[in-house]
C-alpha cells in the first residue's frame, strides 16, 4: 500500500536529523491503537495486522532517509487511517461477492489470556471503546464510505478533534465536520445498546449458554428478546445460515438444535470476550476452533446472537477444525 499522492503524513518534516528505527520500544507502545484504528476500518484481524505492518515499514524507510518525525503517534495514526482508508477501496468489491453475511473477524480474550491477537487492545480496558468493538457495530459501519468511517471513528471513538481528523484524512475542517454530521445522521438511533454491567451480562450469557446445552426451550425463551436475531457467517466454506433467523421460538429452536449437534460430535463451549461482548469459543475433542459466538445483551435479554464459523475468519485464533466445513470443503 502507498500514501494518497501528494499528501504526507502529520507529524513529519521532509529533511532532518536521523530517528531511532521504528522497530525500537516507544514505536512499537503505538501498536496497539494502530491495530484499535485499522480493526476498527476493516473488521478484519489479518488486514489490520497488514496495515500496522505497512505503516511502520512506512516510517522506517522515511526514517532511514532522513526524515524527521516530531510525533510519531501522528504519524502512525495517519498512515495507518490512510492505508486502511485504500483497502476499504478496494476491500468493497470483495464484500459485495462475499457468500452469505458477512461478519468480522472476532477478537477473542478468554479468562484469564490476553486478546488476540496480542496487539489488540483489552476489550474491558474502557466501555465506550469496549462498544466500538462490538460485531453490532462494526456491521454498522460498513454503510458508510471509507472517508466517512475513518472520520467518524477518529472523531467519535478516538476523540481526535477536527483539526486533526483534518491532517490525518486530508480534508478540511469544515468538510470533516460535514462528514461526521452526516455519518452521525446515516447511523442516527441504530447504534447498538449493550448491558453496562459486565458482570450481569456475564451472568446472563452463562445462563443463555447452559439453557443451550441443556435443551431447555423455556429458559432459552425467557433470556431471548422478542425481536432477537441469530445471524451466521460460514462465507460459503463452512454451515451457517445463509439468511439471519428472527423471533424467540425460531432462534430457540435453532439453537437448541445446533447445541444438541455438538454434544453428539463432544463439542466443548468455553465462555469468553469476543469483541467487547460476552460471547464463547466452539472447541472440537482435539481443542480446534469450530466457530466463535457473540451475544448482544440489553435490558436483561439476549438481542443478537452471532456465529462466525468461515475458517478463514478463525485461523488468527488457532487450528481450525474440520467439523463445520461445508460439504466437499477442506
Amino acid at each position: 500500500m502507498t500514501q494518497p499522492e501528494g499528501t504526507q503524513p502529520e507529524g513529519t518534516q521532509p529533511e532532518g536529523r536521523s530517528q531511532p528505527p521504528a522497530t525500537q520500544g516507544p514505536f512499537q507502545e503505538l501498536r496497539p491503537l494502530m491495530f484499535s484504528i485499522a480493526y476498527r476500518m476493516t473488521g478484519s484481524v489479518s488486514d489490520a495486522e497488514d496495515i500496522v505492518q505497512e505503516a511502520f515499514l512506512g516510517l522506517a524507510r522515511g526514517l532511514s532517509e532522513g526524515t524527521v518525525v516530531e510525533s510519531p503517534k501522528a504519524y502512525l495514526a495517519t498512515a495507518t487511517t490512510r492505508h486502511a482508508i485504500n483497502h476499504l477501496r478496494s476491500a468493497r468489491v470483495r464484500r459485495e461477492a462475499y457468500v452469505g453475511t458477512w461478519l468480522p473477524e472476532p477478537l477473542v480474550a478468554e479468562e484469564g489470556r490476553p486478546p488476540q491477537p496480542a496487539a489488540a487492545p483489552d476489550p474491558a480496558e474502557r466501555a465506550e471503546l469496549a462498544d466500538s468493538l462490538s460485531m453490532a457495530f462494526l456491521v454498522m459501519l460498513e454503510s458508510l464510505a471509507p472517508v466517512e468511517r475513518a472520520v467518524f471513528l477518529l472523531r467519535e471513538v478516538f476523540g481526535y478533534d477536527y483539526a486533526e481528523v483534518a491532517r490525518i484524512v486530508g480534508k478540511s475542517e469544515q468538510n470533516c465536520r460535514q462528514i461526521f454530521a452526516r455519518a452521525r445522521q446515516h447511523i442516527g438511533d441504530r447504534r447498538p445498546r449493550f448491558e453496562s454491567s459486565r458482570a450481569q451480562g456475564e451472568e446472563l450469557a452463562r445462563r443463555f449458554f447452559a439453557a443451550a446445552a441443556g435443551g431447555e426451550m423455556d429458559a432459552l425463551l425467557e433470556l431471548l428478546a422478542p425481536d432477537v436475531v441469530f445471524v451466521g457467517d460460514g462465507g460459503g466454506k463452512a454451515l451457517a445460515v445463509k439468511e439471519p433467523l428472527y423471533g424467540q421460538v425460531r432462534v430457540a429452536r435453532f439453537i437448541a438444535g445446533l447445541f444438541r449437534r455438538g454434544a453428539q460430535l463432544h463439542a466443548e463451549l468455553r465462555p469468553a470476550w469476543v469483541n467487547g461482548q460476552p460471547g464463547g469459543l466452539a472447541l472440537d475433542p482435539d481443542g480446534r476452533v469450530i466457530s466463535v459466538f457473540t451475544l448482544d445483551i440489553a435490558d436483561g435479554t439476549v438481542q443478537a446472537i452471532r456465529s462466525v464459523v468461515n475458517p478463514d475468519k478463525l485461523v488468527h485464533l488457532g487450528p481450525v477444525s474440520d467439523l463445520g466445513l461445508a460439504p466437499g470443503d477442506g
